[in-house]
């Protein structure tokens, strides 16, 4: 899908080359423990990369809607973020709290790592969850060659 989209793209715009850097990379996550974390960590990353100051500043993120109340047709907002107050007014209010702390370097390391090596961020139960349903790894594997018995 990716490839045909640049190809439209380009055609369309008079453009040449790709459009993004690299390869999509995602990774999934447990929700009760992640999720607001996630946001925070996503909606920080142009403060992070010095291309603003404040996320109500950046027009891309979901940061104007869940903080400031601004409306979109794109946002579904999550049973998470509902859960932060009884009304509008309270969950903005609440989600521009989270915002008061910086994100800790460790949550940042494992979202990088997790995200750059496709596996699962969440507690072990988590992880052999998905396992069983997906029938696919999603948690790291041991590094070097098997061991011979």
């Amino acid at each position: 899908m990716g490839r045909m989209y640049v190809r439209y793209f380009n055609s369309s715009y008079g453009h040449t080359g790709t459009l993004w850097e690299g390869r999509y990379k995602s990774c999934l996550i447990e929700s009760e423990t992640y999720l607001l974390e996630v946001y925070r960590y996503i909606e920080l990353n142009p403060v992070r990369a010095s291309m603003i100051e404040d996320p109500s500043e950046y027009r891309w993120s979901s940061y104007q809607c869940n903080a400031l109340g601004a409306k979109s047709a794109l946002l579904t907002p999550h049973d998470l973020y509902r859960r932060l107050g009884q009304n509008d007014a309270e969950r903005r209010l609440s989600y521009r709290a989270l915002f008061e702390r910086h994100v800790s370097t460790s949550l940042i390391s494992d979202l990088r790592r997790c995200t750059n090596s496709g596996v699962a961020l969440g507690g072990e139960r988590f992880v052999r969850e998905i396992e069983t349903l997906s029938d696919a790894r999603v948690s790291a594997s041991r590094m070097g060659r098997p061991r011979t018995s």
